[in-house]
């Protein structure tokens, strides 16, 4: 079911690295942002320090966090200004395997876009956890 506003959703943010798996991470996030079930938001602005984007991330709301991998680049901006993801994903603990100069199959996409999407079910909006 997809909800009209964006200030309802869950803010998302996203790995976009140079791996297969840092690419899935953002284009399910971007994915999730058009499709209207999260926000999407810049984690370079957070990991960068500009103050707007950094209100936003520790604005309460809850926080998707996907990482393509081990390296947790998105969690680690988020600890920075001290947000707290409230669902914090790493694509290769979904049985992916982390490749330069490739791309995840169409099925990854749908498996883990499914399986976050799922997760979003059980929450919307601001944080209450």
């Amino acid at each position: 079911m997809k909800k009209k506003f964006y200030d309802e959703f869950p803010l998302v943010y996203s790995c976009s690295g140079c791996s297969n798996t840092a690419q899935l991470a953002n284009s399910i996030s971007v994915e999730l942002d058009r499709e209207q079930f999260a926000e999407m938001s810049c984690i370079a602005g957070v990991g960068g320090g500009v103050p707007s984007l950094v209100n936003k991330a520790t604005s309460g709301w809850r926080i998707l966090a996907i990482d393509g991998c081990p390296l947790h680049c998105v969690k680690h901006c988020l600890e920075q200004v001290g947000a707290e993801p409230t669902r914090h994903y790493t694509l290769t603990e979904h049985g992916l395997l982390k490749v330069q100069h490739g791309d995840c199959s169409p099925a990854d996409t749908i498996r883990i876009k499914a399986r976050i999407i799922q997760d979003i079910s059980t929450f919307s909006g601001a944080s209450d956890i």
